[in-house]
C-alpha cells in the first residue's frame, strides 16, 4: 500500500486535497448561503409544508453534509485505485 514514488504521492495528495476543497465549497454553499444568505428568497417556496429557507438551515444542510460524507468515499476509493493505494 505504498506510493510508487514521490510524484504519485504529491499527485495523490494534490487530488485528495482539491476534493476536499469543493466539497468543502459545496457545502459552505447549502449551510451558509441557503440557510443564512438566501434565505429571504428561499422562504418564498414551501417544502413539505416549511419554508424553504428555514428547512436549509434545520434539516437541508445536515442532508446535504451526509451526502457529502458518501461522495468523499466513493471519490477517494476511487483515487486509492487510480494511485494504487487500495486496501484491497
Amino acid at each position: 500500500m505504498a506510493f510508487k514514488n514521490d510524484d504519485d504521492k504529491i499527485a495523490y495528495w494534490k487530488e485528495n486535497l482539491a476534493l476536499l476543497f469543493k466539497l468543502l465549497v459545496v457545502w459552505f454553499v447549502v449551510s451558509f448561503g441557503a440557510g443564512i444568505l438566501f434565505v429571504d428568497a428561499l422562504d418564498q417556496i414551501q417544502f413539505f409544508g416549511f419554508k424553504l429557507g428555514f428547512w436549509f438551515a434545520q434539516q437541508g444542510s445536515i442532508y446535504v453534509f451526509v451526502i457529502l460524507i458518501f461522495v468523499y468515499v466513493a471519490r477517494m476509493k476511487t483515487l486509492d485505485k487510480k494511485y494504487g493505494v487500495d486496501e484491497e
